[in-house]
């Protein structure tokens, strides 16, 4: 096995290296190995012109530093941008419709065509086919008002 690693050109030896790395990125969604691999192309695509180890190393090592430190936080902070617009943070301030009368005792929205439990935030009661906002929830139980 080794004896047919040593035959593969630098390039292919890189590039194999790099794919496992994102499988790797894939089992451990850090965006820490992605940059490694990302850094193994770019320098499989410079053994193309050079073979020499000294330089293959620096290039290897400079851009997995350059990637770590420039594109990584780009990335977590894109993550975290795209986490905080998902779950139940995106139903408040939508728009709804009533299924079964609402009242502060209970009734019956759709919003994303999905049916959920809903409670008048002011107290009053919403007929049902009548427009609601989204004002906050709690738990599985949306708090709404009359859309004016």
């Amino acid at each position: 096995m080794s004896a047919y690693i040593s035959e593969l050109p630098v390039w292919q030896i890189l590039c194999i290296a790099g794919i496992l790395l994102v499988i790797l990125e894939m089992a451990t969604p850090a965006m820490f190995f992605l940059n490694l691999a990302l850094a193994c192309f770019l320098t499989a695509l410079v053994s193309v012109y050079t073979t020499d180890f000294t330089i293959l190393s620096i290039v290897w090592v400079v851009s997995s530093l350059l990637l770590i430190f420039l594109f990584r936080p780009l990335m977590v902070r894109k993550n975290r941008i795209e986490a905080s617009t998902t779950g139940m943070g995106r139903y408040v301030g939508a728009k709804a419709k009533v299924l079964e009368e609402v009242s502060p005792q209970g009734g019956v929205v759709s919003v994303f065509d999905e049916r959920w439990n809903a409670v008048s935030s002011d107290g009053s009661r919403i007929a049902k086919g009548e427009q609601v906002i989204i004002e906050k929830h709690e738990n599985l139980t949306l708090y709404v008002r009359k859309d004016i």
